[in-house]
């Protein structure tokens, strides 16, 4: 019987937009859970609540997605528009363009013989030669992944963890919750910041524990930091 595939193997398969959904997730969660702590701090009625945290989820969501979109789009005309440059230079300053890949490699320790083989085989192809001087002179790298489909991760992981502050107040509006509404979705809203904690330690490869405690301590001061505000503006507005 073939064994299931195990979380490693599913993170590995789409780690190629992973980051992109834990910044997003993690952006989503630590701003929406602000705008409950905020709200509950000022005493607002849980209705308010969730118009002022679906609006937030929904428009900041949709900012950030487009922020990255952007972004992407823009990383990928710079480096397009430097590669068309480098193949201008190809065709119009070969002989320049030959030294500079020369002392590329002579850096590298290569020398005599052997670096004039290696710039002989490097500048016989116009494309090599172009994907040379982009990652060695320029130190850039191609953008290979969608802009759009960047944005879209994005907007639906600032969405989907982004909702969980939001998902108890929502099941309270149609059925009441006997429990205490707030520190039960604090400690949900925790949950989804370990969860969103242990994704980002994998993809900057560093301690789990590292990433779900920073996580954590982020979603918290944000939160506190919230809450005091409201409290304190609910206090001298309303007395």
């Amino acid at each position: 019987m073939e064994a299931a595939p195990n979380a490693s193997n599913f993170l590995q398969r789409h780690q190629d937009y992973l980051g992109e959904f834990v910044y997003g997730g993690i952006d989503g969660s630590v701003t929406t859970f602000a705008v409950v702590a905020g709200s509950v701090g000022a005493g607002l009625d849980s209705s308010v609540i969730l118009i002022l945290g679906f609006a937030n989820l929904l428009a900041d969501g949709f900012s950030m997605s487009v922020g990255a979109y952007l972004s992407a789009k823009s990383e990928a005309h710079n480096y397009n528009k430097h590669k068309n440059v480098e193949y201008w230079e190809i065709e119009n300053m070969p002989e320049e363009e030959r030294e500079e890949v020369r002392e590329i490699y002579r850096q590298k320790g290569f020398e005599g013989p052997l670096l004039e083989q290696v710039v002989d085989i490097l500048t016989t192809d116009k494309d090599r030669w172009v994907d040379v001087m982009m990652k060695e002179e320029l130190f850039m790298m191609e953008q290979r992944r969608s802009p759009l489909a960047i944005g879209a991760v994005t907007y639906v992981a600032f969405i989907l963890v982004g909702f969980i502050p939001l998902a108890l107040y929502l099941y309270d509006y149609f059925f009441p919750f006997a429990g205490d509404l707030f520190w039960t979705t604090c400690a949900l809203t925790c949950l989804g910041f370990a969860t969103v904690g242990g994704l980002k330690s994998y993809v900057t490869e560093t301690s789990i524990w590292k990433g779900v405690l920073e996580t954590l301590a982020l979603g918290a001061l944000a939160a506190g930091v919230a809450y005091l505000v409201g409290d304190v503006l609910e206090r001298i507005i309303v007395g």
